[in-house]
């Protein structure tokens, strides 16, 4: 199993969204959440970009297992809560980016975090991409499975090119399932393409994904998964609500207290929209990054320096590259 890149998936977005419904039930446990050894001085110094209003936090998944002291980040997401524009986006950070590690090196964005955990992984990602983060959350994978069967499932379109390999992860993915839940049922694959149901399990198959196609398309399930979880969570039932919370809270850890969690949860549903604007960075193009072996490193995705003005534009300014 080591060296396996299980799919982290992040699904922080619940964790912001869910206290509003029971706050005060829910208040120990968001306490619980709170990772006290976090140094937040890395978040209040704010050297770079930033505009009121618009909050940056960094959706971390890791593939932590019990008795490892070190893992890599597999996913990084920046989610902008976006009051300026009344939007929300989030935007998708390639794992082998090529950046500079302070006092590490020039090596892969995902490093960082093995180097130094969360607080070196923000300030790699500021100082590189020239953006102040204001919050992290952290979570594993065994919350992805758990908040999906807890929402019944969620709408995904798996295209014919998924369909086989979404299916070949399935058995694995069916087996860390049973583990959580050993009255879980017989594994179920996929019979068709197009738009369907996933459960838990099947839907962390699809957003592993990798070598049908490459790591900006994985990167896109991801996301297309994000969005329909948090569709699925806004359209529940209100009582579901803390069987939903309390599926996820023990894989989460947070520089967040609960009234910051609250806070942001207030702005997201002021927002309304249940679209998420979605962005990959670098972008997945010959002109704004190189893809190679490059430096000692392996494969690694190089950008441009002025592609960072494009990225400042998505976050701050709300203006999509993709639709211009």
């Amino acid at each position: 199993m080591s060296g396996l890149r299980r799919l982290v998936r992040v699904l922080l977005v619940l964790v912001i969204i869910l206290p509003l419904i029971f706050g005060g039930l829910l208040y120990a446990d968001l306490l619980k959440m709170h990772d006290s050894s976090f140094n937040t001085k890395i978040l209040s110094d704010l050297n770079y970009d930033g505009i009121n209003g618009i909050k940056n936090i960094l959706l971390l998944g890791t593939d932590e297992r019990k008795g490892e002291d070190k893992s890599r980040s597999d996913a990084m997401m920046i989610l902008t809560i976006d009051t300026v524009h009344d939007s929300i986006k989030l935007t998708s950070l390639a794992r082998d980016t090529y950046v500079d590690v302070p006092g590490v090196g020039k090596t892969k964005l995902t490093h960082a975090y093995f180097y130094g955990g969360p607080e070196l992984l923000i300030k790699t990602i500021e100082e590189n991409f020239k953006l102040d983060i204001n919050d992290y959350a952290k979570v594993g994978f065994d919350s992805f499975m758990d908040i999906i069967d807890a929402v019944g499932g969620i709408q995904v379109d798996v295209k014919d090119n998924e369909l086989k390999e979404t299916n070949k992860f399935i058995t694995e993915t069916y087996n860390w399932a049973k583990e959580q839940n050993p009255n879980i049922g017989p594994v179920v694959y996929l019979d068709d393409s197009g738009v369907q149901t996933l459960n838990g399990y099947q839907a962390l198959s699809f957003s592993r994904i990798r070598k049908n196609d490459n790591a900006f398309e994985r990167d896109r399930r991801q996301r297309d998964v994000m969005q329909a979880i948090m569709k699925s969570v806004k359209e529940a039932p209100k009582y579901k609500y803390i069987g939903l919370f309390r599926a996820v809270m023990p894989h989460v850890k947070t520089n967040m207290k609960p009234t910051q969690i609250i806070g942001y949860g207030i702005k997201v549903l002021g927002i309304g929209s249940t679209d998420i604007k979605q962005m990959e960075f670098p972008i997945p193009d010959d002109i704004h990054s190189t893809g190679g072996i490059y430096g000692g490193a392996g494969w690694v995705l190089r950008f441009e320096p002025q592609s960072l003005d494009i990225l400042h534009d998505f976050i701050f300014k709300d203006i999509d590259y993709n639709k211009k």
